[in-house]
């Protein structure tokens, strides 16, 4: 089995900082991308950013210019610094990861049990 173990939530004020880390351990023969989502409450979880294995990133509108997705040179761990926080920021925010993984022809995609961030006004 894969796990990804997340870390980082908080409450924040408007305008603070926060990094999030999540890393994937178990069973795992390859770690394709990487990415974060979140869901606030009432609403459909949304992309908030991923990056390839070897680096490349993409990003959600609503976060361009104020997360930055980076990952370790092991490949699994991944990191979302997210700047000039907003309340519309608020959300849990899952980790996620296409995992090769020993013994299986096929990647699959594993998810962490979530962390909470709060942004106060």
């Amino acid at each position: 089995q894969v796990q990804l173990v997340e870390s980082g939530g908080d409450l924040v004020q408007v305008g603070g900082s926060l990094r999030l880390s999540c890393t994937a351990s178990g069973n795992i023969y390859r770690v394709n991308d990487m990415g974060w989502y979140r869901q606030a409450p009432g609403k459909q979880r949304e992309l908030v950013a991923t990056i390839t294995r070897d680096g490349s990133p993409n990003y959600a509108d609503s976060v361009k210019g104020r997360f930055t997705i980076s990952r370790d040179n092991n490949k699994t761990t991944v990191y979302l610094q997210m700047n000039s926080l907003k309340p519309e920021d608020t959300a849990v925010y899952y980790c996620n990861a296409a995992v090769g993984r020993r013994g299986y022809y096929s990647a699959k995609n594993f998810w962490g049990q979530g962390t909470q961030i709060t942004v106060s006004s």
